[in-house]
């Protein structure tokens, strides 16, 4: 059931955008730090720190760029997460591999086929935003791991989320607009691509 008033959450909403966050960070640090989490565990707060302000952002503002379109255009709509995917992610992260669909902007009401595709282009493009604004932290190569991390993983979820499959969100643009379609999933496919060979280092 999605409840909720224009943009206010709810309270099962900051539950699950909370809950969330703090999987990915959790399933995330477990990933990229192996076995340091177990030998020196307090060395591993500034890494989850990075991975809550990177991935666990990078997720969730892609979600909620969704829910801000998608109340635009009348829709009443709820972030909620997928608390099975979110255990798997961290059961992932500790087997040593990642994969992380932590939950979706779930919203109803009559929608055209245009808006509908303008809600699901909002979640890359707001990645290609954020990349964007860690791309300086990166470039001049400070603040440690943040930048180089924050490029990457916006522009993996941009590029994975234009695949024009399944249920995400390029299936939708897609069906909605071809031009608009190439002109996000285009340098969105190209960057990520870029990204996952090690073009920003991460």
């Amino acid at each position: 059931m999605v409840t909720g008033h224009g943009l206010r959450p709810d309270a099962l909403e900051v539950r699950d955008l909370l809950a969330a966050w703090l999987a990915l960070g959790v399933a995330f640090t477990l990933f990229f730090e192996g076995a340091r989490v177990w030998e020196t565990p307090r060395s591993v707060a500034g890494p989850f720190a990075v991975v809550l302000v990177t991935v666990g952002a990078g997720f969730l503002l892609h979600e909620l760029a969704h829910k801000v379109v998608a109340v635009r255009f009348g829709q009443v709509a709820a972030f909620r997460a997928d608390y099975g995917m979110l255990f798997l992610a961290v059961m992932g992260g500790l087997a040593g591999f990642i994969f992380a669909a932590p939950g979706a902007v779930h919203h109803r009401g009559r929608i055209s086929v245009a808006e509908h595709g303008m809600i699901a282009v909002a979640g890359p493009v707001t990645n290609l935003g954020l990349a964007l604004a860690f791309a300086p932290l990166w470039w001049l190569d400070i603040a440690g791991p943040l930048g180089a991390l924050g490029v990457g993983i916006n522009l993996l979820l941009a590029g994975f989320n234009m695949l024009p499959v399944g249920g995400l969100d390029g299936r939708t643009v897609w069906r909605w607009h071809r031009g608009v379609y190439a002109a996000v999933a285009v340098p969105s496919g190209v960057a990520g691509a870029w990204a996952l060979v090690g073009g920003v280092g991460f």
